[in-house]
């Protein structure tokens, strides 16, 4: 896959659970399909579609090729003096947060 290719796929990280019942309409699914990759994701901390058993395989493969799951990466760790840490993530497009 090109980089142009993967920087087009969608981080469905980036959906609260209306978010993704809408993105799934879109896609000609079931609110319930998406709730399922929500379970997936948020619950069993699954990253990997494959191992999404109760979501059907044609759904998987779809995803596959139009999805991510992709949490933000740490940029940065600091330990202040009193112990409290901050983290600088990544959260893609040249974007971070603290």
């Amino acid at each position: 896959m090109s980089t142009s290719a993967a920087t087009a796929l969608v981080n469905l990280l980036d959906f609260d659970v209306d978010g993704l019942v809408a993105w799934f309409a879109g896609l000609g699914e079931k609110p319930f399909r998406a709730r399922q990759v929500m379970r997936w994701m948020h619950h069993e901390g699954c990253d990997d579609f494959d191992a999404m058993t109760d979501v059907a395989k044609s759904l998987r493969a779809k995803l596959k090729e139009i999805a991510v799951i992709r949490p933000p990466l740490p940029v940065r760790d600091s330990v202040s003096s009193d112990g409290t840490r901050k983290w600088l993530l990544d959260v893609g497009n040249a974007n971070a947060v603290e």
